[in-house]
């Protein structure tokens, strides 16, 4: 498995049509954030917006502690949905249901922060920071959640510049897609 280097440019998301399955693919594969849900015991879904990491085999890997509430509701359930977020405005999503797993191996989770912090600064970091990372993958006890997506949800991004374009906005229904869908033939 490999992680995938962060998209020099993000993929935009149609605003006249759905997504097509390939395009949802690489929606996720070339952004960066994403609202983490999971359920909870008790109370409604709980919610937090990390950085995830694709990979080449179709993961999206998500470091944190394995103190905090995410991995164990990961170890208790296995489902987590990713709402992945467009950083472009109109402000685009799209919800990605996964498996998800608890992987404690601390090379891996080293691989994955080190790629989170070249995510959130815009630069990939160096060798020289690797062990720095180690000890505080180690010291705060960090795991990663191995999520593996079986289907998507889209909502196109919808925006009024002016009060008056009402006969221009346009809206339709999304449906739940299997994550490896073929896109569908054209004639």
């Amino acid at each position: 498995m490999m992680l995938l280097p962060l998209a020099t440019e993000p993929f935009a998301l149609p605003t006249e049509r759905d997504m097509l399955p390939s395009e949802r693919r690489a929606f996720v594969n070339t952004h960066r954030t994403c609202v983490l849900g999971y359920a909870r015991r008790s109370d409604g879904p709980a919610q937090s917006v990390v950085y995830y990491i694709p990979t080449d085999s179709g993961e999206l890997l998500i470091a944190t502690m394995s103190a905090r509430a995410k991995a164990k509701a990961v170890e208790r359930l296995g489902k987590v949905s990713l709402l992945v977020l467009d950083e472009q405005w109109p402000v685009g999503y799209l919800t990605v249901y996964c498996d998800a797993v608890v992987d404690r191996d601390h090379a891996l989770t080293t691989d994955v922060a080190m790629a989170v912090a070249g995510r959130m600064s815009g630069t990939p970091l160096g060798d020289d920071a690797r062990p720095f990372v180690e000890a505080m993958v180690k010291e705060e006890g960090r795991v990663v959640l191995r999520c593996t997506p079986y289907a998507t949800f889209a909502t196109p991004p919808r925006h009024l510049h002016r009060n008056d374009q009402d006969e221009k906005l346009t809206h339709w229904l999304s449906g739940s897609v299997p994550w490896d869908a073929a896109d569908p033939t054209v004639d």
